[in-house]
């Protein structure tokens, strides 16, 4: 897998992160504002060292319903402090009351129309420890998190999305091409999302490289980009839409391939017909290639060399990414997880 190039990166300045629960924690935005009345009942969740589907899964043996039953409207890190929401039918409040769990909390509950939904995530909210940080380098990490607030942050998929098997991308090919049968639906899923993603991942690093060899830090548009706009509308316009990027009403995307998805055309079509496969008969999508993080708070403690970062983040986008231009370097789940143990 090749490295992943950003356009924003504090120079000399070499800081350590642990997706451990006390030094990254992740709180789900969602768009959803609950009734309090209805025939569900959505909890308000805190988990620790669980995945959202672990997390499923012991509500679902506790209610004894199928896992199915339970709504989430995002999938949480499991080497983390995270709370998300999850709906369940009302029906369950009462033995609910009882629950207990060393890993799991519920915080609140409240009560609504309908279940929770995949679409209802607009974003998260992260909250991470920098190690081993003088004060020096804490105000040119801030000053560079700012700068790619503004600028935009190359919207990679980060190494959580390749899994553990670093030949996951070849097993994929290998499927795809016929060679390799996969009985597993999930497995099947999961494989293609990896090649969608290398795909635009090695697309994304194209782009960032064509920025940079034109003495560029803000992404460079090319006639033929498809762009998105806040009411989530895809297009190709006419003309460069500059203005409209640089006042952040347009963003530009890239091609997760697949069928029945818009293509870019001229000389952005060139460039992202590299990345294609137009015979994969998987949907297709379009990705943003660039998102702005928000809400960005810096806190440093000196006693402790710890500069606690905290930012928002669309649904979808990485937070060891935002890290990742940051520092300027690629990190792997071997740096953020193993010494985290040590």
């Amino acid at each position: 897998m090749r490295k992943r190039e950003y356009l924003q990166s504090v120079e000399g300045v070499d800081f350590k992160f642990y997706q451990t629960p006390k030094d990254f924690i992740v709180d789900e935005i969602i768009s959803t504002k609950f009734k309090g009345k209805g025939n569900y009942l959505i909890l308000h969740i805190q988990k620790y060292e669980l995945t959202t589907w672990d997390m499923v899964a012991i509500f679902a043996e506790y209610m004894g319903v199928l896992a199915q039953k339970i709504g989430y409207a995002g999938l949480k890190d499991k080497h983390a402090t995270t709370t998300q929401y999850i709906s369940v039918d009302a029906t369950y409040e009462k033995m609910l009351k009882k629950f207990y769990h060393k890993q799991i909390k519920i915080l609140s509950a409240t009560r609504h129309s309908h279940s929770i939904r995949m679409g209802d995530l607009t974003g998260n909210r992260f909250s991470i420890n920098l190690h081993f940080v003088d004060n020096i380098d804490a105000g040119k990490i801030e000053k560079v998190a700012r700068k790619i607030a503004k600028n935009g942050l190359p919207n990679y998929f980060g190494y959580q999305r390749f899994g553990r098997d670093a030949d996951s991308i070849n097993q994929a090919k290998e499927m795809i091409q016929g060679d390799l049968f996969i009985e597993d639906a999930k497995v099947k899923k999961f494989l293609v999302s990896i090649y969608q993603s290398t795909y635009f991942n090695d697309w994304l690093r194209e782009r960032v490289n064509i920025t940079l060899d034109n003495d560029e830090t803000v992404f460079k548009l090319l006639e033929g980009d498809v762009y998105k706009s806040l009411d989530a509308k895809l297009s190709t316009p006419k003309i460069m839409p500059t203005k409209e990027f640089e006042s952040k009403k347009l963003v530009p995307t890239g091609l997760l391939c697949g069928r029945d998805v818009f293509r870019a055309r001229d000389e952005a079509g060139k460039i992202e017909n590299r990345f294609d496969d137009e015979y994969l008969q998987d949907k297709g999508y379009r990705r943003e290639a660039l998102i702005y993080p928000k809400d960005i708070v810096c806190s440093y403690v000196k006693k402790q060399t710890l500069l606690n970062i905290s930012f928002s983040l669309p649904k979808g986008s990485y937070a060891t990414v935002f890290l990742e231009s940051i520092a300027g370097k690629n990190f792997s789940a071997k740096d953020v997880k193993l010494k985290a143990k040590k």
